[in-house]
């Protein structure tokens, strides 16, 4: 099996043009070892769409599938490019949580960054769950896979290993959720660390920067209508939220090495 590692801003995975495999599952753990496979925080299946230009499906390290991945779907853009499957700048794909349109910027013929349209991201009211005997407060936004952001004072000792496992297993969220801790550093610019449901610890998460600044649009931390740059371990996005809750999110997407499986 022919691979292409790919990362946006360091959330790298391990990109396949073709159909889903039976034994995905197994595989996606397997080759998603940092030191015993090709280490990545999971797979990413690109294939032809009934209803888009191309389809992506998403597997965690754990083996789970995921409906959408916002660092994902900018590196979709890139691979199918600037590997010749399509010469548009403008194209859609289907994800499990709807179809996504994406704007290419290129430059001497390659994709230098995407801007992805990520349909609306949803806040709920204020959650507070009791766990470990504290109390946590994380407002739920749903951005077509669900999120709980947490505001903190310091990004630094945020309890970003103990309380994210926890957090994402929590009876609360049946599914499981994906846990933000965001620091506001001023008007319209955040901090962010990320505890992906089903990778754990990751350098960047798309959808989870979307959702960061809808709950901080949401308690006025930043406007509506203005970019926001969210500042991640491996990089910044810049997130727009426009009045009708609608996300559009640009960062840049890069190759990293292309690899074949040996029996």
């Amino acid at each position: 099996m022919h691979f292409t590692k790919m990362h946006g801003l360091g959330n790298d995975y391990l990109y396949v043009y073709g159909e889903v495999p039976s034994n995905i599952e197994e595989l996606s753990k397997q080759l998603s070892k940092r030191h015993f496979g090709a280490g990545s925080d999971g797979m990413i299946y690109i294939s032809p769409s009934a209803v888009a230009d191309f389809k992506m499906r998403i597997f965690n390290a754990d083996g789970s599938e995921a409906k959408m991945c916002g660092n994902g779907i900018r590196c979709v853009g890139k691979y199918v490019y600037d590997k010749g499957y399509t010469d548009k700048t403008r194209l859609t794909v289907e994800t499990l949580s709807g179809i996504k349109t994406l704007e290419l910027n290129v430059c001497l013929g390659k994709v230098e960054s995407v801007s992805v349209d990520m349909g609306r991201a949803i806040p709920d009211e204020d959650m507070t769950v009791s766990l470990d005997g504290q109390t946590v407060v994380m407002t739920p936004v749903s951005v077509g896979n669900p999120h709980a952001v947490i505001f903190v004072e310091d990004i630094e000792g945020a309890p970003l290993t103990t309380l994210g496992p926890k957090l994402e297993r929590h009876e609360a969220f049946p599914d499981g959720v994906n846990v933000e801790f965001v620091q506001v550093l001023g008007y319209g610019e955040l901090r962010m660390r990320v505890w992906e449901r089903g990778s754990g610890v990751t350098m960047a998460c798309g959808t989870g920067a979307c959702a960061s600044a809808m709950a901080a649009v949401k308690k006025a931390y930043c406007s509506e209508g203005e970019p926001i740059l969210v500042h991640l371990d491996g990089g910044t996005l810049k997130i727009t939220v426009a009045r009708d809750g609608n996300v559009r999110m640009t960062g840049p997407a890069a190759f990293v090495y292309e690899g074949e499986t040996i029996d």
